[in-house]
């Protein structure tokens, strides 16, 4: 443990078994968090639960589809039970969905909606009972730049983010009262594993990785770690007038007119 920025919080992670979520655990854990972790990938589950300490009175795991509202009450029960009342939220699970519009299929818009937008609201209405009569909590989404630019040919993907951005704002508002926190974190380009394959499915893998390092104003594309770092900031205590704000992490590359 390298510092104790989050003692007293006991948080919940969803698509914590690899990449930014599993960065957002490790770093939460690292600064003394207690942590229930959730992805729909029970086997990868078990093996960064694992990686992390395995299960203690601080640390605990359990595989559910955040699709589905009555799993995640199930859950964040268990994480109760487990690991004290939830007074922390990541809302980091997510999937890509990319059509032409008039191409896309019903299922693959439903698919889109249910994980990148339902599924983060039935995290949140599950815990935000127990926050509200504590009188205190804190929930970070994990948007993306999608939420306010729009990429042509990434449709309907930037459709749900824009609306997680304003479950966001619109919960922030009227939890305010009670104690509760409610913001975003909107990453651009990160290095995880989806993005390495992105790269690969190209036939010059290392032309394609430099052609997206060449968009951003400092040459590279953001760490797991990065993203991690900043959500234990707005999780923390020392921000406790920050709500309904999105913090985008991106190098910058949001704000150019055009690339370079």
């Amino acid at each position: 443990m390298t510092g104790q920025r989050l003692e007293g919080k006991r948080m919940i992670v969803t698509g914590a078994a690899q990449g930014i979520g599993l960065s957002i655990a490790r770093a939460c854990h690292a600064e003394g968090a207690a942590l229930y972790l959730c992805d729909k990938d029970a086997e990868r589950l078990d093996t960064a639960g694992e990686a992390l300490g395995g299960r203690t009175g601080r640390l605990g795991w359990a595989a559910g589809d955040i699709a589905d509202a009555a799993a995640m009450t199930r859950i964040v029960e268990q994480a109760t039970a487990e690991i004290g009342a939830i007074n922390a939220l990541v809302n980091n699970a997510g999937v890509n969905v990319f059509a032409p519009p008039l191409e896309l299929s019903e299922a693959d818009w439903q698919r889109c909606f249910d994980i990148n937008l339902n599924g983060a609201w039935n995290c949140c209405r599950a815990v935000l009972p127990g926050m509200i009569a504590a009188g205190e909590g804190a929930i970070v989404n994990i948007a993306s730049t999608h939420a306010f630019t729009i990429i042509p040919g990434t449709f309907p993907y930037p459709v749900a983010k824009h609306a997680l951005l304003g479950l966001t704002k619109s919960l922030a508002l009227e939890f305010a009262g009670q104690g509760v926190r409610v913001n975003a974190i909107a990453p651009g380009y990160v290095e995880t594993q989806n993005v390495t394959t992105y790269w690969n499915s190209f036939p010059d893998p290392a032309a394609a990785r430099q052609r997206t390092l060449d968009l951003h104003p400092g040459g590279r594309i953001a760490r797991p770690e990065e993203i991690a770092n900043a959500v234990v900031f707005m999780i923390s205590d020392e921000c406790p007038f920050l709500n309904a704000a999105c913090l985008t992490i991106d190098g910058g590359l949001s704000v150019l007119h055009h690339p370079t």
